[in-house]
């Protein structure tokens, strides 16, 4: 979908604006590739925030280009550069930073700064949701559409399973006694839990290696740890859900429609993108909690979501403008905005110093689960030659689900995989 968003300029307006390099019925024009992956209306949210933005800098305008899901949006913004038509920046997975490097296709933010105000704004986000975006002391990405996987459970399935309806699991143990018990107190109508193993697989199951003590990756993206007895037993405990403990359905389940199988109580739990929280919250006609992810030597998540990038090929005024747009899109006021819309996370600490999101959260507790699961989070699996490395892992996790091959034979192959697209990389 190519959408062109409206944009408000001074009536009348005469002279120079933007310390002269653009008058007002002429104004900088940028081009933003954006991801619409997630559920929600998130088109709307980001072409009202456009027109604000409009509305307060008639200088610069802005054209969204809704691209489908991250990697279509990767694939298309790249295509794109390739033909010459390079955009002047994007929303792109924040785990793209790798290939966007290795093709020269972004510019740091360091670069671009000029004053002590635009570097305070850059360490203004929380750390933790800058290791996916920095490379060799330098930022590439700003953080914006980003998430970790969070845990909702039905607390009306619980309670009429005999559960505390207040109380979600802690741990991984029990995590599958809970669902089994929602499995068996339903008659078999209801599943336990459901863990999404399409779309973003590598995703949950680095969550799940994560809790086990176990990182997947080098810092500098050159090597993958997929084969570790830890990940093994990470892969056979989420095997188990559906084999020992009649949990979990067999086989795959979808990212995609997994959201409305909780909203419509075919499973009790599940794990999503915390950006499912005001969807959820929207539609679900039951009481509903959120909670950080069960642990077993460890609590964890891995963060997730998109990074805003500048893009190499534009011209210095348009990196500039670019800038300006970024900035005023990741202020404190519309971060919070931004974070009661759709629940993807406020990325700055003082996106929760906000009165409004300080009240959102007062009312609404679970706004402030996947802040405050930072705390135990791990950068998103990144590597270069990442789409090779991470759909590797993705067709292990998928093997070892649908019984093609147990865990530890499908991750000895991801490693293999992994192994010979990283060589010349290694050290």
């Amino acid at each position: 979908m190519r959408a062109r968003l409206p944009f408000a300029l001074s009536a009348l307006t005469a002279g120079l604006l933007s310390a002269g390099h653009a008058v007002a019925n002429d104004p900088i024009e940028l081009t933003m590739y954006y991801p619409v992956s997630v559920g929600g209306a998130l088109t709307d949210v980001v072409d009202n925030l456009v027109a604000e933005f409009e509305s307060e800098h008639p200088d610069i305008a802005v054209e969204a280009i809704y691209a489908g899901n991250y990697d279509d949006t990767r694939v298309r913004a790249m295509s794109a550069m390739e033909a010459g038509d390079t955009p002047q920046l994007s929303v792109l997975f924040s785990i793209d930073l790798y290939e966007l490097i290795e093709q020269n296709a972004i510019v740091a933010f360091d670069d671009l700064i000029e004053t002590e105000e635009e570097q305070a704004w850059l360490e203004s986000f929380y750390p933790g949701l800058m290791e996916n975006g920095q490379l060799d002391g330098k930022t590439y990405g700003i953080p914006f559409q980003r998430s970790t996987i969070v845990l909702f459970w039905n607390k009306d399935a619980f309670e009429a399973a005999g559960l505390d309806p207040e109380t979600p699991p802690e741990n991984w143990e029990e995590m599958a006694e809970m669902a089994a018990t929602v499995r068996e107190a339903s008659n078999g109508e209801q599943w336990g839990v459901m863990v999404p193993s399409t779309g973003y697989p590598y995703w949950m199951f680095q969550a799940f290696a994560f809790q086990n003590g176990h990182r997947l990756m080098s810092d500098d993206g050159t090597e993958v740890y997929f084969d570790d007895p830890a990940a093994v037993e990470a892969l056979e405990y989420w095997v188990s859900l559906a084999t020992e403990h009649n949990a979990m359905p067999d086989g795959t389940i979808e990212w995609g429609t997994l959201r409305q199988n909780f909203i419509e109580q075919s499973t009790a739990m599940m794990w999503h993108t915390t950006g499912n929280l005001t969807a959820v919250r929207n539609e679900a006609n039951f009481d509903f909690g959120v909670a950080m992810l069960p642990m077993k030597t460890q609590r964890g998540s891995p963060t997730g979501g998109g990074n805003f990038y500048i893009f190499e090929d534009a011209s210095e005024e348009e990196q500039r403008a670019a800038m300006t747009f970024i900035r005023w899109m990741t202020a404190p006021e519309r971060a919070a905005a931004w974070s009661i819309e759709t629940g993807y996370m406020g990325v700055s600490p003082a996106a929760y110093d906000t009165d409004a999101l300080q009240r959102y959260v007062a009312e609404f507790a679970p706004a402030a689960v996947a802040r405050d699961q930072l705390e135990h989070g791990t950068a998103e699996l990144s590597t270069y030659q990442g789409g090779r490395v991470r759909r590797a892992l993705d067709n292990a996790v998928q093997a070892a689900l649908t019984g093609q091959m147990s865990p530890a034979e499908a991750l000895s192959q991801a490693q293999r995989e992994a192994d010979a697209a990283l060589r010349r990389y290694a050290q």
